[in-house]
């Protein structure tokens, strides 16, 4: 949910737009202790440039079963469904989000993605909606009050 979807292409070059925001919620999540993956459906150099910048530890671009893709992950890392937390918009995340632990939709998801979600954002996916639930997930650990601190210094 790092873009709204849009895919520019030209030259034979591929162009995303990623919010600044949602890369740096996804460095403090990192920096406080959650492990960070993407999965996309839509394999891209673009993508794979965005992930090493931020450094993410998980990059999974497939065009496979994104359930199966989330089972390897979570056979390497030792976690369960119930410790997922997973954000989607379109009928390729429908098996995810109904097994996650947290389902979270944005707002621009397709209605059945929005239906199994626990979670809507109020945003559109690449307009802050990936901020939105960093925040909400260092909130509920307790550690916003600790980001908001070290930036004040």
């Amino acid at each position: 949910m790092l873009t709204d979807g849009t895919v520019i292409l030209g030259d034979g070059k591929e162009y995303k737009a990623f919010n600044i925001q949602d890369g740096l919620g996804l460095l403090l999540l990192k920096k406080h202790g959650v492990r960070v993956g993407w999965i996309s459906a839509r394999p891209s150099a673009v993508t794979q440039q965005r992930g090493e910048e931020l450094r993410i530890e998980f990059v999974y671009q497939v065009k496979e079963s994104k359930v199966t893709t989330v089972e390897q992950l979570l056979a390497l890392t030792g976690y369960q469904w119930e410790d997922v937390c997973y954000m989607g918009d379109d009928v390729v995340d429908l098996g995810v989000l109904k097994r996650a632990g947290v389902a979270v939709a944005v707002a621009n998801a397709i209605a059945d993605v929005k239906g199994i979600a626990h979670y809507v954002t109020t945003v559109r996916g690449g307009h802050g909606a990936v901020r939105e639930v960093v925040e909400l997930i260092l909130r509920a650990q307790n550690k916003w009050k600790d980001v908001i601190e070290q930036h004040m210094q």
